[in-house]
């Protein structure tokens, strides 16, 4: 087995082993109408403004969000993932920031009317403390009456049996992925085993932070941020003990 390597956690786990495969994901996410959900309803939010995603990555989001005539701005840790992004037609045209979007600013840009966060990207931030700061940090680059939106999975403890710590999300015959959770710390990882024709293995691991839909309030109220919607999803559907992940948004106030 090979685990990740030094460059993937220099660039935040998300290095050139991913981000060169990370666009041909078969995930729902990718599909166009997903894509174009989210857009609306990110492009609705910014309005006449500028948007700020953390965490943006090959620009899945990105760019189709300036494509619909939004200025967006990114932060990131992953220079990988931004060259792919930047290879893409209008990828340069974003200004990105690398670093960690709990801390990192974005200076002379002014305040977005839009800052937001999707794919459960928060959870890569591994502390309730480094949590907070995003909050922070993205209440002081809002405008007033701006937006924080955040698209997250609810945790799956519900599928975890007594005494089990495992929840398997991908089985096949040349590889398996499996979600490791630890209850008393809210800390989890995704872990990925692949197998080749010849026998020979990959192992990848990366670290998260679980985070309730509460406690993600809880951290607005600290930041000044007040929620303002929670749906199930993009199209704006209830949320409910049963939905899965929740797309919530909490506003700066005027």
């Amino acid at each position: 087995m090979v685990n990740v390597d030094s460059d993937d956690v220099n660039d935040g786990f998300f290095g050139e082993s991913i981000a060169a495969t990370y666009d041909e994901s078969s995930g729902g996410a990718f599909d166009p109408a997903a894509i174009d959900a989210a857009v609306g309803v990110l492009a609705e939010l910014a309005g006449e403004g500028t948007a700020l995603e953390l965490g943006i990555g090959t620009g899945r989001i990105a760019l189709p969000l300036a494509a619909r005539g939004v200025g967006v701005h990114g932060i990131d840790l992953s220079r990988a993932m931004v060259a792919r992004l930047r290879d893409k037609p209008g990828g340069d045209a974003i200004p990105v920031v690398i670093g960690d979007f709990a801390t990192t600013r974005v200076e002379g840009a002014g305040t977005f009317s839009l800052a937001y966060l999707v794919f459960n990207t928060i959870n890569n931030l591994t502390t309730q403390e480094a949590q907070v700061a995003c909050f922070r940090n993205v209440a002081d680059h809002l405008a007033p009456g701006g937006v924080f939106v955040i698209e997250v999975g609810v945790p799956e403890l519900r599928r975890l049996p007594p005494g089990h710590s495992v929840v398997p999300f991908r089985v096949s015959d040349t590889g398996w992925a499996y979600d490791v959770y630890d209850t008393a710390t809210q800390a989890m990882s995704s872990n990925y085993v692949d197998v080749t024709a010849d026998g020979r293995g990959s192992f990848r691991s990366i670290p998260f932070r679980y985070v309730w839909p509460s406690e993600l309030d809880l951290m607005a109220r600290i930041a000044g941020l007040r929620l303002r919607d929670r749906w199930a999803d993009w199209s704006r559907e209830p949320f409910t003990s049963e939905s899965g992940k929740h797309v919530s948004v909490w506003e700066k106030p005027a």
